[in-house]
């Protein structure tokens, strides 16, 4: 009720739910489509810049698709994470070297984006998913699962468990779902975005 009276509508709202991955958060700058920039969110107002470790991400685009189409220049947001196997793996690796082993994923990304040897970072099993955009670079789309798509048509990866459309009883049930399926996902996840 209160978004409707926010929107001034009394239209029946759409929403997309999608897991909070519980990474690590980044902003992609792409000038030309090519990436020129990538940078962790840090407090909120200053991050870091990590655009070398970012760039030996096998799922983050160095080019987007699109040629010409591709806006002149876009800055998207998503997460950085592992997920579980990579990071059990990495551990057992860390342990066997003698080397301190990580707390959880989390920190395991954390620290890999932070490495001031790309090459390190290159052999550590990151990915990324994407979530929205900064500045859209004159790309538009009515709704955010919309966006999404577009976003996925660039090349950028969409985590595939995002539902768009939803009526709000269904958003409530798509929670419910992914409470459920929590224990089994191959990332960790700390909630749901609405």
């Amino acid at each position: 009720r209160r978004l409707k009276r926010f929107l001034e509508t009394g239209e029946e709202i759409r929403y997309t739910a999608e897991p909070k991955m519980d990474g690590v958060a980044v902003e992609l700058v792409y000038d030309g489509g090519r990436l020129v920039l990538a940078s962790t969110r840090g407090d909120g107002v200053f991050g870091e810049v990590v655009t070398e470790n970012v760039r030996t991400i096998r799922s983050v685009p160095l080019l987007l698709r699109g040629g010409p189409q591709a806006p002149p220049q876009i800055e998207v947001r998503g997460e950085i994470f592992m997920e579980t196997k990579g990071f059990e793996k990495l551990n057992a690796a860390r342990m066997a070297e003698g080397l301190s082993v990580f707390a959880n994923p989390r920190n395991a990304a954390a620290g890999s984006l932070r490495q001031l040897d790309a090459q390190i970072t290159a052999k550590r099993p990151l990915k990324l998913f994407v979530y929205g955009v900064g500045n859209a670079g004159g790309l538009s789309a009515a709704t955010h699962g919309e966006m999404l798509h577009l976003l996925k048509e660039m090349g950028f990866p969409v985590n595939p468990m995002v539902r768009s459309g939803l009526r709000i009883a269904e958003v409530l049930d798509r929670y419910h779902d992914l409470q459920r399926l929590r224990s089994g996902l191959p990332y960790d996840i700390d909630g749901v975005v609405v």
